[in-house]
């Protein structure tokens, strides 16, 4: 398996360096495209709440004021994107409606890359980062200090669809991996699973990996966290929003304690 397009999306924002540099690093290994997505605030998002006669006095300034903060972000954008030295990088610039491109883009991408603020809900991409992993279910790489490729990547695995479904979408990653760890915490789960399941599903894929039975009860976050840590793992792979997003934003969920975390990097899917 390979991956042949990496999209990162940009907000002409301070992030976007970093953001392009991970998403450099992780396309490098494969040879593939890098997709860097300018995704501006869309003027169309505005236009419903100014009600009619919008075009006059202070409505028409405020959308040309938006219209001028585009155009000033995507000049940096760009320039975040020549900075990178990645031949196969690619700029593209999200028109209205916005939203609409950043979906069609990331239907024709194998991961997207974010950093640590949008996840966290925090700056202009937070909105893109949530599009991304809830509703358009595409796998997202969240890259934080450090990120790279070729190292112990840890997989968490509870038997279940979102964990089944994040541990064969990084495949690829799992095998530039120079260790694999399956972390599994039994006692924290209420579904019945066997690792080794998982393991053989591997094996069958040329992909040798260990296995670490976390022996504890209590919170799943926690203790995925802290094996991770011992394993030494530089990205962490891991189903995303396993409980309604209503359910998990209320009681917190392993989904949010993890992107609370400074570290490991993390290959979430839903």
């Amino acid at each position: 398996m390979s991956w042949a397009r990496i999209m990162t999306p940009l907000s002409g924002g301070e992030g976007d360096k970093a953001a392009v540099k991970a998403a450099a690093l992780l396309a490098e290994p494969f040879g593939a495209e890098l997709a860097c997505v300018y995704t501006p605030a869309d003027v169309a998002d505005v236009m419903p709440w100014m009600g009619e006669g919008f075009l006059g006095g202070v409505q028409s300034t405020a959308l040309e004021s938006l219209k001028e903060a585009a155009a000033a972000g995507e000049t940096k954008a760009r320039a975040a994107v020549a900075a990178c030295a990645y031949p196969k990088a690619n700029f593209i610039a999200l028109q209205t409606p916005v939203w609409a491109g950043l979906s069609a883009e990331s239907r024709l991408s194998d991961v997207v890359v974010f950093t640590n603020d949008p996840p966290r809900g925090r700056g202009p991409l937070a909105e893109a980062f949530q599009q991304m992993v809830a509703d358009e279910q595409r796998p997202v790489l969240i890259a934080r200090e450090g990120f790279k490729t070729g190292g112990v990547v840890a997989v968490a695995w509870d038997g279940g669809k979102e964990a089944s479904r994040a541990a064969r979408l990084a495949m690829p990653l799992l095998e530039k991996a120079s260790r694999v760890v399956i972390l599994a915490a039994p006692k924290a789960s209420s579904r019945s699973f066997d690792p080794a399941r998982l393991q053989a599903y591997y094996a069958a894929r040329g992909i040798a990996s260990d296995v670490d039975i976390l022996p504890d009860t209590g919170d799943a976050a926690p203790l995925l966290l802290y094996a991770t840590k011992k394993a030494d793992a530089d990205v962490l792979v891991a189903g995303a929003f396993g409980h309604p997003r209503l359910q998990e934003f209320i009681f917190g969920g392993t989904t949010r304690s993890l992107l609370a975390a400074d570290q490991p990097s993390l290959f979430l899917s839903h």
